[in-house]
């Protein structure tokens, strides 16, 4: 079994379109078990009790924004270890490197094109 059929990736963004976007570049990958959150603080109590591979999640959201969710994930036991990748709109020095700091594991500016999603991914997880 390829490590596209296995893997598990959530995918946290509030805005509709761009979950879509990037849902459907991962099911063009051949990425087929792929949960999704409109905002950080859904996908953390979700993951919670479902941990997943590999979180894409977007940088600006309500309530808890893609930074505060990496910290969340990265202070409990069973998230610690999640892949993250931030897709961010404003790819500035200063989120980068806070990004970093959190153990963000790679990021990716919008708007993206999905080869530069998958090599994204990639650097990450494996080959897909």
């Amino acid at each position: 079994m390829s490590l596209r059929e296995k893997i598990r990736v959530m995918v946290v963004d509030d805005m509709s379109t761009s979950r879509g976007l990037i849902t459907q570049a991962l099911d063009a990958f051949g990425v087929r078990n792929v949960a999704t959150a409109e905002n950080g603080m859904d996908a953390f109590r979700a993951l919670s009790t479902a941990p997943v591979h590999l979180v894409i999640s977007d940088y600006n959201m309500p309530e808890m924004d893609g930074l505060q969710l990496l910290h969340q994930l990265r202070s409990a036991p069973k998230t610690k270890g999640v892949g993250f990748i931030l897709i961010t709109g404003r790819a500035e020095q200063q989120i980068i490197d806070h990004g970093k700091k959190l153990g963000m594991n790679n990021y990716l500016k919008k708007p993206f094109d999905p080869n530069d999603l998958r090599s994204c991914i990639e650097a990450v997880v494996g080959k897909l």
